[in-house]
């Protein structure tokens, strides 16, 4: 260590009884110097993030909450562009792709995505079976034509499964039909379907129409606890009495519905500052002001199955106590940084400032320190 040290100071010698040498090593410093500072300036001014997210049926409550989220998130600097998706599964598939940044997706659909990752956890929506008069019971289902939405939405996947475990056969037991909610606004109440299912918040303004306007009521799921031990995605969920209308009333009775979390998700390459900001903005006191259901930060983190987003990492980071341990020990170790720094910096003055032709008197401590943190290097 005594000959590398002795090797640094006639190195340092030799650079500075050389004026060219000097000099050139002076502007690459201050250069060095510059672009330090230069970046974290440019750190310190927020940034304007613009990301692109799926937001389901226009009619829907999940629209909604996007477009509460948008309005929020633009304080933020954060801009959300909507994007159309034919339902769950192409959205978690624009997802994986990276040719859309978020999109909001319910519990119980594939979730084998590599390049998709878990933000947050909403809470349950409500699978509404939307049903005729004439119908009464689990069991009135049979022989009925059920309108399960778009092929690729998420609704069909989980009606077909719950339907599954009742026993009912696809194509057997009941009719299937894939009409939008906007097709079946557009119907006649004598071609509509006999039963309509509707994954939603409650109240859902589709659901709201068809109660309203057709008679329709909603159909009890009396064993949500008993379906969930099968199909882990399942929540029981109840529905008030009088949600969906006071005379007649729908329901008469608070009734119990299998409900269904719904997850934020994002490409795992969405910068994590970004998906911190939009969280910051999605559990606001404006948004949980004005939207029909309470969010709870504490359920940010219930499973999706998909890992946890870097970034929503880092917004929980952020509301960690700001004076911990951790942070005093690294703030103490900056310090003892700070002050080498220091050091390196007044003998580097002393270097540039002395007469060539005298003798320069080096600060052994420094020098000790360079060697050290290239010792430790190699």
């Amino acid at each position: 260590m005594i000959d590398l040290k002795q090797q640094v100071i006639e190195h340092l010698e030799k650079t500075r009884r050389h004026a060219k040498r000097r000099r050139m090593l002076g502007i690459i410093l201050i250069s060095l110097l510059l672009l330090i500072s230069a970046k974290l300036i440019f750190n310190l001014i927020p940034k304007n993030h613009i990301l692109s997210v799926t937001s389901g049926s226009v009619l829907s409550e999940r629209h909604f909450l996007i477009k509460l989220l948008q309005d929020e998130a633009a304080e933020n600097f954060l801009s959300l562009k909507v994007v159309k998706a034919a339902g769950a599964l192409e959205a978690l598939e624009l997802v994986n792709s990276g040719k859309v940044d978020l999109a909001l997706v319910p519990g119980g659909v594939v979730n084998s995505f590599p390049n998709v990752r878990h933000v947050a956890t909403l809470p349950p929506e409500f699978i509404h079976f939307l049903v005729k008069p004439s119908i009464n019971n689990l069991e009135d289902l049979k022989g009925q034509v059920i309108n399960m939405g778009e092929r690729r939405a998420a609704t069909r996947i989980l009606a077909r499964q719950i339907l599954s475990h009742l026993d009912f056969v696809a194509d057997s037991d009941y009719v299937e039909t894939n009409f939008s909610a906007e097709e079946l606004i557009g119907m006649r109440s004598e071609i509509l379907p006999d039963v309509i299912v509707e994954v939603s918040y409650a109240p859902s303004v589709l659901v709201d129409f068809f109660v309203k306007r057709h008679g329709y009521h909603i159909l009890p799921m009396p064993f949500p606890a008993a379906l969930a031990k099968r199909l882990n995605w399942i929540r029981n969920v109840t529905l008030s009495e009088y949600t969906y209308s006071i005379l007649p009333a729908v329901p008469s009775k608070d009734i119990p519905l299998a409900g269904v979390n719904l997850h934020l998700v994002a490409n795992a390459n969405i910068e994590p500052k970004a998906i911190a900001e939009l969280l910051k903005a999605l559990y606001g006191p404006q948004i949980n002001s004005r939207f029909s259901q309470k969010l709870v930060e504490e359920d940010l983190l219930i499973p999706s199955g998909y890992p946890v987003s870097a970034g929503t990492m880092l917004y929980l980071d952020s509301k960690k106590p700001i004076v911990t341990e951790e942070l005093t020990d690294k703030l103490s170790t900056m310090f003892q940084l700070l002050m080498s720094l220091f050091s390196i910096l007044v003998l580097v003055w002393k270097w540039f400032s002395s007469d060539q032709d005298q003798e320069f008197e080096y600060n052994t401590e420094a020098i000790e320190t360079l060697v050290e943190i290239k010792t430790r290097k190699e």
